[in-house]
């Protein structure tokens, strides 16, 4: 058995919160090489989970040891990323299309979809397989292993978890706070879409880190979750409209390269801008339900 601190410390929770992605990272290893359904959606999301727990909670675990096993984290979600977005962004293309009015549908666009499906989606999946394959995922889950095994604990992680917990998930509501308030000072544009990206990342750590802290602090560290979960979704939202959008440019310049029309990517593209300013005029509403101070309260410690 992994040899731990005293139970109902703040190193046994984050302990045994790490330990759950760990075990998740390697259940889907296998799903992921047979290509299962949502297998890299999972393996991705328990990779993040352990790594934004290993920022979250540095005051329980030392982030000299951490730290490179983050690095290594990321590097695994980036080699499986690509053929996780090339999925959603074909399916997300793909109901688009199957939604456009025979008036609007012009030229061979299944075709043109189906084409650039199969060869960006075979390149991704060639390359999520040979990441996995290497050396470097194998001492990945080495290293996972070692540090729950022998975990570089930090004199908080002996004391009692209310207070440090509580500490970590309200300094990462804090840091998510700060990106908000830059975003909305912001015009709408690039810059803009940039910050909201910085927001997304920033609230599903927030959420994360209240997940992590469900099992020590109870009902206010789940209502605090689902208030960040209702920020990460819909700047999640707007984060694919952005990427969708880039991604509707080069279908465009493919089929006007073709000889093909290039109307019909216009106007899913128009459609996923509007999406996009939908979500950025909805932002202040939603925040002002999630920052609601009373959440924060009954976190205090």
């Amino acid at each position: 058995p992994e040899p731990g601190p005293a139970e109902g410390t703040a190193g046994a929770y984050v302990l045994a919160y790490l330990r759950e992605q760990r075990d998740a990272i390697v259940a889907q290893d296998p799903a992921v090489r047979r290509n299962l359904p949502d297998s890299v959606h999972q393996m991705r999301v328990a990779s993040r989970r352990m790594r934004s727990a290993f920022k979250t909670y540095r005051k329980v675990l030392d982030r000299e040891v951490t730290d490179p096993i983050g690095e290594e984290l990321r590097h695994l979600g980036q080699e499986l990323g690509v053929d996780r977005d090339q999925e959603v962004l074909h399916e997300r293309f793909r109901a688009g299309v199957e939604a456009l009015p025979r008036t609007l549908r012009h030229g061979p666009v299944r075709g043109r979809l189906r084409t650039w499906n199969n060869s960006r989606r075979a390149a991704s999946r060639r390359r999520a397989l040979t990441y996995l394959d290497s050396p470097r995922h194998l001492a990945l889950l080495d290293a996972l292993d070692a540090v729950l095994a022998a975990p570089p604990l930090l004199p908080a992680a002996a004391k009692p978890a209310g207070k440090p917990l509580s500490k970590a998930v309200l300094r990462d509501y804090e840091r998510l706070a700060g990106r908000i308030e830059h975003a909305l000072s912001l015009d709408p544009g690039e810059e803009r879409d940039h910050a909201l990206h910085d927001a997304r990342k920033a609230a599903k750590r927030a959420r994360y880190a209240a997940d992590a802290a469900e099992p020590a602090l109870g009902k206010p560290a789940d209502r605090q979750a689902k208030a960040m979960k209702s920020v990460q979704t819909l700047l999640g939202d707007h984060q694919d409209s952005v990427v969708a959008r880039e991604a509707l440019r080069g279908l465009a310049e493919q089929a006007a390269a073709a000889g093909e029309s290039a109307f019909s990517w216009g106007v899913l593209y128009a459609r996923e801008e509007a999406l996009a300013a939908s979500r950025e005029r909805e932002l202040p509403e939603i925040w002002d339900k999630a920052s609601d101070p009373a959440l924060r309260q009954a976190l205090a410690p």
